[in-house]
């Protein structure tokens, strides 16, 4: 494929993915609300566009357009982003044509991702979902891609995936959806894994022996069996902001995925008490803030650059 991207939503992950493929010799053209995010990048080179219709006018084609946009609507009642930049008013949808790609590289819900192929292919355009992994440094630096739509689309775009993972860090599962149903899986996975974290050192902080929590995040890292990259970060933590976590909300934001990895679970019939609770304890801890709510809080601000001040649950 030719080495020319159009990349709508420059936040901290399409900001980082656009900077990653213009250090690699892309041509990435960009648009966002931001206008600041905008002026930023089209510095490092971008060539930046005033609005979605005018990204897509100035691409040659065959075009492709990397969707980095809320998979969830802020207000109750507004159709998620995803849907207005594609079939909204001023969607794109209608201004591209056959043999054009859209890629969805944020966490939709895998059952929208159907009837959205569904909807381009009717124009002959491709779609392909994909659930990144890594957060903001994995789209600057190289992620973890789950890849789903159709195999000759992706073997098309096959360079554009491997620019953006580490080393060995896509793969393709057959079927729209597949790569974004991969994804909120391994949301739902993550859940459980920090809850376990969190429930573990809250234990320990209320313990008579009063360990040390950042040393004993060190030692579980140097060959135990709970050596992780989240404990790792929880260390970090720890090291920035203390073991207390004062500074940290003990309510824990929660976007989605596990909700809805514990909603397919109970769809097929399979038991998923872990990944359940651990979403229900986000739920809860809004008005339930806990010390086992502020490691959460503070792994998550660790890897994905969310919020830790109390009140907002992002």
């Amino acid at each position: 494929m030719k080495k020319e991207i159009g990349v709508i939503g420059l936040g901290k992950m399409g900001g980082g993915i656009a900077l990653h493929l213009l250090e690699q010799g892309w041509v990435v053209r960009g648009y966002d609300f931001n206008d600041a995010s905008v002026r930023e990048l089209a510095r490092k080179g971008m060539k930046s566009a005033a609005s979605p219709a005018e990204l897509i006018s100035r691409m040659s084609s065959p075009k492709v357009v990397w969707l980095m946009v809320p998979a969830r609507a802020n207000k109750k009642g507004v159709r998620p982003p995803v849907d207005e930049v594609l079939f909204g008013r001023d969607g794109i949808a209608k201004l591209l044509s056959k043999g054009d790609t859209v890629i969805d590289g944020g966490n939709s819900y895998y059952k929208e991702d159907v009837g959205r192929a569904k909807k381009l292919e009717k124009r002959g355009v491709t779609f392909i979902d994909v659930g990144f992994s890594g957060g903001p440094s994995g789209a600057r630096n190289g992620g973890c891609l789950m890849i789903g739509g159709d195999a000759p689309t992706f073997k098309k775009l096959e360079p554009l995936f491997k620019a953006l993972a580490s080393p060995d860090g896509y793969q393709f599962f057959k079927g729209a959806g597949a790569g974004h149903f991969v994804k909120m899986v391994h949301n739902g996975i993550e859940y459980g894994m920090m809850q376990a974290i969190a429930e573990g050192f809250a234990i320990m902080k209320k313990s008579k022996y009063k360990p040390d929590l950042k040393r004993v995040a060190d030692i579980y890292q140097h060959g135990s069996v709970v050596e992780s990259r989240l404990v790792g970060w929880l260390g970090k933590a720890f090291s920035e902001r203390g073991e207390d976590l004062k500074s940290v909300s003990g309510s824990v934001g929660h976007t989605g995925e596990g909700e809805w990895t514990a909603k397919t679970a109970r769809e097929l019939k399979v038991p998923a008490k872990v990944i359940e609770e651990s979403f229900k304890f986000r739920v809860q801890s809004a008005k339930k803030p806990s010390y086992t709510g502020k490691v959460l809080s503070a792994i998550r601000n660790q890897f994905g650059g969310h919020s830790i001040k109390r009140g907002e649950m992002t």
